[in-house]
Order: C-alpha cells, then structure tokens, then sequence
C-alpha cells in the first residue's frame, strides 16, 4: 500500500504497532508535547537561563497515569515526523501506553510549549509553537476506529476540539465510542461527556462566579452527566451526582510544580473507573477512589515536569499512609523520624493494611499492628 501524503506509514495501515495484543480499557484521544520548563522558579521566559525538557499535554498525561498505576491506556494522536515526535512516542513505549493510534505528519512539527514557573510550582506564562502543530492536523480517516470501539472509557480534551481536521477528528471518534457503549472523560467541559473534571480555577472562568459557591458549580451541571468533579488544589476535590454530592480531603506535601496535576487526578480516577463501574453509583467506592486520585495529584506536583512526575501505586500509598502517620501523630507520639523512615520504604508491605485501619479511624487497632 502506497504512502498517504503527509503521513509517515509504519506497516501498511499507518499506524505504529504496539507490542501490547490486548485491548486497552481506556483510550486517550489529543495532543502530546514538550514542555520546556525552567531550571529556577519565579523568573520570565526571558530570563530563563536554563529550560528542563519535559514530555506533556494533557491526554498523555492521563494516558501514562493510568499505565503508571497499573491501568491500561491507548493514546490516539498525531506527531510531527521529526525527532521531537519520535521521542514521544518513545515515552508513551516505556510508560507501557498502546500506540497503535498513532501516526506522523511530514509537514508539521511536533508542538512545543514553553513555561515558566511561580516560586509555589504554580504555572504562570505559556508560550506554544503550533502552527499548526501535527496533532492539529489528525484526520478522521487516520483513526483507529477499533481501538476506540473497544475501549471501556474514552477520554478526550479541548485542545483537538479548536481546528480542523481535528476538530472533526475529535467528534468522530467521540461517536464512535458513545455508540460501542464507552464512558466519555472530559476535561474541563462537554456536554455530551458522562464524567467532567473542572479545576477550581476553571470554575470560577467558566461561571464568572466564586468557585467555592455550590450554586455556582451546579450551574455546569446538564442532563445526562453522571459525575461532576471540581478539584481544588490541595484542599483535595467535591463531587457531584444526581444522588449524592460532597468533598474528599487533600493531601499537603512540598510542591514544586503543579504541572500535571489534574492529568494525574483524572488518570488515577478513570482507572478506577475502568476496574468497577459502580463507583458512579456507590458513594463510599467513589470516596475511595478520589482518595487515591488525590494523592497521584499531590505527589505529581513534588516533581518537576508532567510525565516524569506520575507516581505507581506504591508511592502513592506511601504518600497516603504517611499522611495518616501525620494526623495520629499527637496520639500516638510519632516523631518526624518516624514518620520520614516508614513513609520512605518502596517495599512496605504493612501500608495498605495501616491505611485501611486509619480509615476507620481504629487508633488502638493501629497501635497494636504497628508497635
């Protein structure tokens, strides 16, 4: 089969071959690019001395959290055929994503974006070469319609929604996962999406209100979405269905860049949400797993760079389980040594049992197992 113009062909459908056979349960479906991130925080891009390369985008992101915790993620995008491009690719290899819906432009570049940092790791300037890039120019007869068809979850952002072909890309394959049944992810906003994540900041764009007011956040509410979900940094995330509402503790650790953050919330909750549906019914499993989404996105932010900084799911439960030394500490007189040691060992195997305890709040139970 001959070369379709513009498009590198890896074998003869066009798409790069992953070695994964089995179908992934949640496909990722946008952009993926670098971010060139400074070495020092609280400057310009200007005075910038120095820039880190960081692989991104917000799709990736959420495709590499979900492997990184054990999931399965596909990632369906466009690259420029350049070294950038491969690179990424690359990253997606090793982060274990399926790649088979990926493809390459000869005549677009890969997009890159430069960012510049506050000194609390908050993002503060962009500047974005993607003119256009190559994810912009995906086209509909470029999809791997199987692999959407087959996913479990189908999880989308608004970059690939600005132009075409993307634009028309995007809705087709928005259908096409819609009519095979899967569960739509949405980040910030849809109206054809079960599941939305906003941030507090978004909210408070979106509805030109303070984001804290219930009413405001109920005014994104539509027919036929399942859960609402509203981040707010630290302070952890709310939660909204038709039937029950309310918010999930945050976890406090030392940030360095946020950059991620939310891509590795909603990472850890759609895998989640692949393994038992239920938990868009059951509110005590839907607390459960936005507690683990909250600490992939507190340990995300101790690190520099989206990807680099995803964490498995044994830092994670260290994360939580240290958080849990923190709050006993005054009753059991925990020192920070203690808590520094035990919170530092990747092979701990009494972590999630002490979590579970500390989740029903048995402070003697806990004492017994552990001391």
């Amino acid at each position: 089969m001959p070369d379709v113009a513009g498009i590198s062909l890896a074998e003869s459908d066009g798409f790069v071959k992953s070695e994964s056979l089995s179908s992934p349960d949640i496909v990722c479906f946008g952009e993926m690019l670098i971010d060139f991130v400074p070495d020092v925080a609280g400057v310009s891009l200007a005075e910038s001395p120095v820039f880190i390369k960081a692989p991104g985008g917000a799709p990736a992101n959420v495709a590499c959290a979900i492997t990184k915790l054990g999931g399965s993620s596909a990632f369906i995008g466009k690259f420029g055929d350049d070294k950038f491009g491969n690179m990424l690719v690359d990253v997606l290899k090793k982060n274990g994503v399926n790649i088979e819906g990926v493809c390459f432009d000869k005549d677009a570049r890969t997009a890159l974006a430069f960012v510049t940092l506050k000194n609390d790791g908050e993002k503060r300037e962009f500047m974005f070469f993607r003119n256009p890039s190559a994810d912009m120019m995906l086209k509909e007869s470029e999809l791997n319609m199987d692999l959407i068809r087959k996913a479990k979850i189908f999880h989308y952002g608004s970059i690939s929604l600005i132009t075409e072909p993307s634009h028309s890309a995007h809705m087709a394959a928005m259908i096409a996962a819609r009519e095979a049944g899967a569960l739509l992810s949405y980040d910030p906003l849809w109206t054809t999406a079960d599941i939305i994540k906003v941030s507090h900041e978004e909210v408070e764009f979106l509805t030109q209100g303070d984001a804290a007011d219930e009413k405001n956040v109920l005014s994104l509410w539509f027919d036929g979405l399942k859960l609402l979900l509203v981040t707010d940094g630290e302070k952890g995330c709310r939660y909204f269905t038709k039937n029950f509402k309310g918010a999930v503790e945050g976890f406090s650790v030392n940030t360095v860049d946020t950059t991620g953050a939310g891509d590795a919330f909603v990472g850890s909750f759609l895998r989640a949400a692949a393994k038992d549906s239920t938990i868009l019914h059951d509110q005590q499993r839907l607390r459960e797993a936005l507690k683990q989404a909250n600490a992939c996105g507190a340990y995300s932010t101790t690190i520099k760079g989206a990807i680099p900084a995803l964490p498995d799911s044994i830092a994670v439960q260290n994360l939580i389980f240290r958080d849990c030394l923190q709050k006993y500490r005054s009753s059991l007189l925990i020192k920070d040594s203690f808590i520094k040691a035990t919170a530092a060992r990747p092979d701990s195997s009494v972590a999630p049992k002490l979590t579970s305890i500390f989740d029903r709040q048995h402070e003697s139970a806990f004492a017994k197992a552990y001391f």
